[in-house]
């Protein structure tokens, strides 16, 4: 195995076997007041799915997550556990909480592979809905109107549905053939797909959408524009890139889509990474798989650093170097007018460190292209879309929704998802009034008529 191979890119930690599953999920209390649960942003009735698997009910453990998450097999691999519901078990006090995000990893993996679940659907008779964005967020609202009714078109502008997850995490972290099953799951509850369509651009606009008879239209596009270092002396200079598009390139490296020549690194170059997030943890880690030698600076201290805090464990052993409270003040080129060096302050001095390479993860903001070509949709100082509490979730444009990242800022997979599970509730709401007017217009219509 060669540090340019796709073969580094192999998954850190395969999960559980089903006897150790069965056994993590038997170490459950059972809690009467299950903290867990709590932890949770959308809620997952922990208890008893674990309950089910001790129980050797898989089936039954599944159909319970399913009535909370669309995405268990994801969430399950990259969700901040340790911040949320497995930070909040009880069983903290002894340094041993259940590994609840490895249990429902395997429950979701063992029903994809043992192809159990075949959910009973409505039929799609309750409303039409276009979602654009097929992120988490996107995913999610559809997986939720699908299952009550709703006939729902999924809009990506990519060639494959999955957004940030096929995309913007690395294959070792979350592999493809899983968001890919996961994205399975939900078209088979009926969800359409129509990809390689860029919403904003040309004839593909939210206007068009409605004139196709659309009742009510969700926008989950995240934020696709990442932040520049664009005031930094030097930030032009080649050598200088954002983590995103580095990311991006690797992930179609892996699948074959790109050559190795086409990622913008080679083995044996000094790294710097800038942030301190769950993106520059990837770039980081991705960047030492293809060879490299990676420093992250972060400009504060490791107690303050938002990425989860076992991306940053596995990172430092993997060898990636970190230097706290340092900002870059200054990219310096080099004699063939590429990045040589950078200029780094710290609190106790400024020196020059020689880098290759930088990658920027400090930050993205949605793009503006369904804004600009569409009436009535505000936006706040920073581009991100206003939305109203009733109905939850809807725009200044009427029928129009928005959740996830392009609403909320940058946030992690389930929280997306919560969000989203909030306006699909909106949008169900919405468009069973409008279907309520529209049959009492009907008949006060044909009362006039009957005159």
């Amino acid at each position: 195995m060669t540090a340019e191979g796709k073969n580094t890119f192999q998954v850190v930690d395969e999960g559980f076997t089903l006897r150790e599953a069965v056994a993590e999920a038997k170490k459950c209390l059972q809690c009467k007041v299950p903290s867990c649960r709590k932890g949770c942003p959308i809620e997952n009735d922990i208890p008893q799915f674990i309950h089910a698997l001790t129980m050797g009910n898989v089936g039954d453990a599944m159909r319970i997550i399913n009535e909370k998450s669309n995405l268990p097999a994801i969430c399950g691999r990259v969700c901040p556990h340790e911040k949320q519901c497995q930070g909040h078990c009880v069983l903290n006090k002894k340094n041993e909480p259940i590994q609840i995000g490895k249990i429902e990893q395997f429950i979701a993996d063992f029903d994809t592979e043992m192809n159990l679940t075949r959910e009973p659907l409505p039929q799609k008779s309750r409303g039409k809905i276009a979602v654009i964005g097929s992120g988490p967020a996107g995913l999610t609202v559809a997986g939720d109107l699908a299952r009550i009714g709703f006939n729902v078109t999924i809009f990506e502008g990519q060639n494959e549905p999955g957004g940030v997850l096929m995309y913007g995490i690395p294959e070792y972290r979350l592999p493809k053939k899983v968001v890919r099953a996961e994205i399975e799951k939900i078209a088979a509850l009926g969800v359409n797909f129509k990809c390689n369509t860029l919403m904003g651009e040309g004839d593909n606009t939210i206007d068009s959408l409605f004139e196709q008879g659309f009742d009510a239209i969700f926008i989950g596009t995240g934020t696709a524009v990442p932040q520049n270092m664009d005031t930094t002396p030097g930030a032009t200079l080649r050598g200088v890139s954002q983590s995103t598009y580095f990311l991006h390139n690797v992930n179609s490296f892996n699948e074959g889509a790109i050559s190795r020549n086409a990622v913008p690194l080679r083995q044996g170059e000094r790294v710097a990474v800038i942030g301190g997030g769950n993106v520059a943890m990837d770039t980081a880690r991705t960047a030492i798989r293809l060879g490299a030698e990676v420093t992250v600076l972060y400009r504060r201290t490791e107690a303050e650093m938002p990425a989860i805090k076992a991306e940053y464990e596995q990172a430092v052993a993997e060898g990636v170097k970190f230097e706290w409270q340092t900002t870059v003040t200054e990219f310096i080129a080099g004699s063939n007018g590429r990045l040589a060096a950078c200029k780094l302050k710290t609190p106790t001095d400024e020196h020059e460190a020689p880098f290759d390479r930088v990658f920027l993860a400090i930050g993205s903001k949605p793009a503006n292209r369904i804004v600009r070509s569409t009436a009535g949709i505000e936006v706040d100082e920073n581009g991100y879309i206003k939305v109203v509490d009733r109905p939850m979730g809807m725009t200044t444009r009427r029928g129009v929704f928005a959740g996830g990242d392009v609403v909320h800022r940058p946030q992690t997979v389930v929280l997306a998802m919560k969000a989203a599970k909030d306006v699909a509730q909106g949008m169900a709401q919405y468009v069973d009034a409008i279907k309520l007017l529209e049959v009492a217009k009907k008949v006060e219509e044909d009362r006039e008529a009957a005159k």
